[in-house]
């Protein structure tokens, strides 16, 4: 399968902490007559106003194939790092708004992608999320009952409903 071309874009913004160590979300929209994807990681690696990095990408793909007019990214943890070990490392890695902005892009998306991969477990993180989100999806489940990160997974994958017990 080819890469999936990305459109031009009509909005390309993010929102940060004031001391921009934290990212909260990060909007990719090309079709704003169209619904938006939420994808839900880990945490925020490099991707800002006006880069993408590789997850981003991906999940871009996926948004693309499956017929929505944007990605919003969000993230467990909004503390910024490419290394999940220095984000573990962090006091503070949660983000004093990142609840609110996970609550808010959920509920009015279109689909909501759970995609944080084992790591979410990290301070019970992912027991905490999961309510906040509104009808949960996921690409495939690991074998800790974890949604899967989307990096390695195959492009042509289609979310299915992510249902947890807590």
């Amino acid at each position: 399968m080819t890469a999936t071309p990305i459109p031009t874009l009509l909005e390309s913004t993010a929102k940060f902490s004031e001391c921009r160590k934290y990212r909260y979300t990060l909007h990719r929209i090309w079709d704003p007559n169209k619904p938006y994807c939420m994808f839900v990681g880990l945490n925020p690696s490099t991707a800002d106003e006006i880069q993408n990095d590789p997850t981003v990408r991906r999940c871009i793909g996926y948004a693309i194939d499956w017929g929505f007019g944007g990605l919003v990214m969000t993230n467990i943890f909004g503390f910024r790092a490419t290394d999940p070990r220095d984000m573990k490392a962090c006091e503070e890695p949660v983000g004093s708004r990142n609840n609110y902005w996970l609550k808010r892009i959920s509920a009015g998306a279109g689909l909501t992608v759970c995609a944080w991969g084992n790591h979410g477990t990290h301070l019970s993180r992912s027991d905490d999320v999961y309510p906040l989100l509104t009808k949960p999806h996921a690409l495939k489940v690991t074998g800790t009952g974890e949604p899967s990160h989307p990096l390695y997974l195959k492009k042509d994958l289609e979310a299915v409903p992510y249902v947890r017990e807590i």
